[in-house]
């Protein structure tokens, strides 16, 4: 059993006090809105939990990684609509920008995105490759005569990319056959156009758009990082994010069965309460130790991270394990609220939709094992 610092405990309490008191209140009137409260973005920037992990040169608070997968736990635990909104922002907003970006990017773009003034978003996906990451078609072409180069293709799925305060998008693109790059296009650019939002089965309060590209100009100094280092670079953002997910997640099933132990407490039914039925306290007990080991995978992975040590397997490990947990946990919950578990009145409706994105994003299930299967040196294609 993972055990946290004093001051890990401390900060888990001061953030699950924030989202009871000035998030769930709201949580199902955001949701039915379907668009991102900025009223709640600004909650949290207040807070601080965008500047989590960077270092105060930018503003940051200089923590560790633990303590934004805290911060996205228990945020995610209220709304998983703002926990990905976080955990977006932070890991493929600004980190491209912090990890590869040069002195003037940096200076350029982290204080408003680590303030949690402004928003990045990262496009990385495309609508005829998905996993392959690899197959990206999106292109730039070098102009000589102005010094730039010209994006042409489009991206799908990008989190924070649509919002009135979205700043930068970082998207990948090939700049020879076989070499990807990445660039800075910063919100507004003519030629980069943003789609509608999509409808999503959950995740209905945060923003998700695809994004189309079409002679779209950067300067040469928007390229971020080595021209032909964008994929690796990128893939390397994703290691980080598969832990964030993986957070979230736990933040999902914590709630889950927390609703569903209350209830079965609460409930009656022939004659008593109908967690007295094994049937179903067999079901939450199974749940409670899927849980408890989707947050070892979760932290421990996290902390791997924080020393400085390999966490590529371990964070697939912990996105794999904890993802289908999620899913499984709004499941169980459903079932023990019978009827009113169908009813959008009850939290583990919502929390039933906006599971199964988690098994896709940042890496499928599968893609998970195929890393994990790769860690164990197997010849898997």
């Amino acid at each position: 059993m993972i055990e946290f610092s004093d001051e890990h405990e401390a900060f888990r309490a001061v953030v699950r006090d924030f989202a009871q008191r000035e998030l769930a209140p709201h949580v199902e009137r955001w949701e039915a809105a379907a668009e991102l409260p900025l009223e709640a973005v600004a909650k949290m920037a207040e807070l601080g939990v965008f500047a989590i992990v960077f270092p105060e040169e930018w503003g940051g608070s200089g923590g560790d990684f633990t303590s934004l997968c805290i911060a996205i736990e228990e945020i995610g635990r209220v709304s998983q609509s703002l926990g990905i909104t976080l955990s977006a922002a932070v890991g493929l907003g600004a980190n491209p920008i912090h990890s590869f970006g040069t002195p003037d990017q940096q200076a350029e773009w982290l204080p408003d995105l680590v303030a949690g003034r402004r928003l990045g978003a990262f496009g990385l996906t495309e609508p005829d490759a998905g996993s392959d990451a690899g197959g990206t078609r999106t292109r730039a072409r070098y102009d000589t005569a102005s010094d730039e180069w010209v994006l042409d293709g489009s991206k799908a799925f990008i989190t924070n990319s649509g919002t009135a305060i979205t700043s930068v998008v970082a998207v990948t693109a090939l700049t020879a056959p076989g070499e990807i790059s990445s660039f800075i296009v910063p919100a507004g650019t003519p030629g980069m156009t943003i789609e509608p939002p999509y409808r999503k089965l959950g995740w209905h309060a945060s923003d998700t758009h695809g994004i189309t590209l079409a002679d779209c100009r950067v300067p040469a100094g928007n390229m971020l990082g080595a021209q032909g280092s964008g994929l690796r670079n990128f893939l390397a953002i994703l290691d980080d994010g598969r832990i964030a997910i993986s957070a979230l997640a736990v933040g999902c099933a914590q709630a889950c069965l927390d609703l569903a132990v209350d209830y079965a407490k609460e409930r009656q039914a022939f004659g008593g309460p109908i967690g007295r039925f094994q049937g179903l306290a067999f079901q939450l007990a199974d749940l409670a130790v899927a849980v408890e080991n989707s947050r070892n995978l979760t932290y421990g992975a996290a902390r791997l991270k924080d020393r400085g040590k390999p966490f590529r397997q371990a964070a697939a490990m912990a996105k794999l394990y904890s993802t289908e947990t999620a899913v499984t946990a709004t499941r169980v919950a459903t079932q023990v609220f019978g009827g009113m578990g169908f009813m959008e009145e009850s939290p583990v409706a919502r929390f039933y939709r906006d599971a199964k994105i988690l098994e896709i994003g940042e890496g499928t299930s599968e893609i998970q094992r195929l890393v994990i299967a790769r860690g164990l040196g197997l010849p898997v294609g």
